[in-house]
């Protein structure tokens, strides 16, 4: 139960991290001059998932303890994310970055060293759970949701905290342009709690011991590079593309529910309205819905086969857009946006959550780390990059900057995506029929 209580700190830490600005960065860079941007700043997270997460799994496959590199890019990612809270406080607050330059060197390294710890504390909890006898089926999703937890915590505290003219630090639920959802200050969170994360994996994980190794190895085998053989498994490399184009969908919302729920702060109508207003906080009901929705996890593997769970994720992303596309910030119009953050739960956990234990059954012990970090670069790389760049040219196509809002035309820019994620549904239907499936929970390696 112990080791089960510093899983659940490390995975509520890992998200914590996210959550500080994942959501409302792009609120800030429109008020930075970085507005037109914005999906270039989420596609740089998806570019780094390329290769990081594969790199440091290959890592930690073979030469680093998990746990230990997951402290060391915490680390890197929470020192340049500091960065990024100093380039921002050199102008006050509500200005233009003074040297956008060096503001987007800094949140390019942190994010190169961030992405590769969402594969890397997964890694760490399934071999440390594994090594001390438990299930990882039934005991993972659970651990799993604390880091759900974490980020709602930092969504509510940058959405309502102020930091004052006068120094002073406080709370508020009211308009306020010095909340820190608007403000650099959301990077001094989010890199403050990745050094701390950092120091707790040093200090209170326990070493998670390497496979031992079989014979002579290749060149291929030393590098890591043997985990790119799974895509010579039908099965695999179909998963692999899968993730690849539902991760297209991932960034969207994180990217853009921010600036379009704010927006309406541009319509007389809608301008006092609390949604208007708290943006990060009413997003942040799709992370209670995931929290939720991972306690359910177990249930549906084993009573439905891994495609049927996808299956389900791709059709929640639909509904995720295309409720937004048909929602106001007044009542009743807020229900359909509430219902679009209730059924996101859905979406992003059946496939990640699921995808990942998915991986971690059907691959070779030597080659865990390596396939966790694969899937984390088919989803959160490849996809993202090309979803996010792809949902950018949309979003600059009928909206633009106006006044400090980002204003147009989002109802059809909400549709294209639904569109978008009902093909990819249609389409994993039809093609993927994997022969094993996760119905009946298993203790992975016994």
């Amino acid at each position: 139960m112990y080791m089960k209580m510093r899983l659940v700190v490390m995975n509520y830490l890992e998200f914590a991290v996210w959550g500080a600005y994942l959501t409302c960065m792009g609120n800030y860079l429109g008020v930075a001059g970085l507005g037109s941007e914005i999906a270039w700043f989420y596609a740089i997270q998806g570019i780094v998932s390329i290769f990081m997460p594969t790199l440091m799994g290959i890592i930690a496959d073979r030469y680093v303890q998990p746990q230990r590199l997951l402290g060391i890019c915490h680390f890197l990612a929470g020192g340049f994310m500091l960065g990024c809270w100093w380039q921002g406080a050199q102008d006050g607050f509500g200005a233009e970055l003074p040297d956008k330059s060096s503001f987007v060197f800094c949140y390019t390294l942190s994010v190169a060293f961030f992405m590769p710890t969402l594969a890397l504390s997964n890694t760490t909890a399934f071999k440390l759970l594994k090594d001390h006898g438990y299930d990882t089926v039934q005991d993972f999703p659970a651990i799993r949701m604390f880091g759900t937890v974490g980020f709602i915590a930092t969504m509510w505290f940058v959405n309502c905290a102020v930091w004052g003219d006068g120094g002073g630090l406080s709370f508020t639920l009211a308009e306020n342009a010095y909340k820190f959802q608007y403000t650099h200050m959301q990077f001094l969170v989010s890199g403050v709690l990745s050094l701390l994360l950092c120091a707790f994996c040093f200090i209170a994980l326990p070493q998670c011991r390497h496979e031992a190794g079989h014979g002579s190895a290749s060149l291929a085998e030393s590098l890591g590079l043997n985990g790119f053989k799974l895509f010579k498994t039908r099965k695999m490399a179909q998963f692999f593309i899968f993730s690849a184009l539902l991760g297209m969908c991932l960034q969207v919302t994180n990217g853009y529910a921010g600036p379009f729920i704010t927006s309406f702060k541009g319509n007389p109508v809608y301008v006092d309205t609390f949604a208007a207003n708290n943006a990060t906080l009413l997003t942040s009901v799709s992370q209670v819905s995931e929290a939720l929705c991972i306690l359910t996890i177990p249930f549906f593997l084993k009573h439905f086969s891994i495609k049927v769970v996808m299956l389900i994720s791709m059709l929640a992303w639909v509904f995720r857009f295309a409720f937004f596309g048909l929602g106001n910030p007044a009542m009743p119009g807020v229900i359909m946006f509430i219902l679009s953050c209730v059924v996101s739960g859905v979406a992003f956990d059946f496939f990640n959550v699921s995808g990942s234990i998915f991986v971690y059954q059907e691959c070779d012990s030597s080659v865990k780390a390596s396939a966790q970090g694969i899937f984390m670069m088919m989803n959160n790389g490849v996809g993202a990059t090309v979803g996010t760049l792809a949902a950018g040219a949309v979003v600059n196509r009928f909206c633009s900057w106006q006044d400090g809002y980002l204003l147009g035309d989002w109802q059809a820019c909400w549709f294209v995506f639904a569109a978008f994620a009902l093909v990819v549904a249609i389409s994993f239907a039809l093609i993927f029929h994997p022969k094993e499936n996760l119905k009946k929970s298993t203790v992975i390696g016994h």
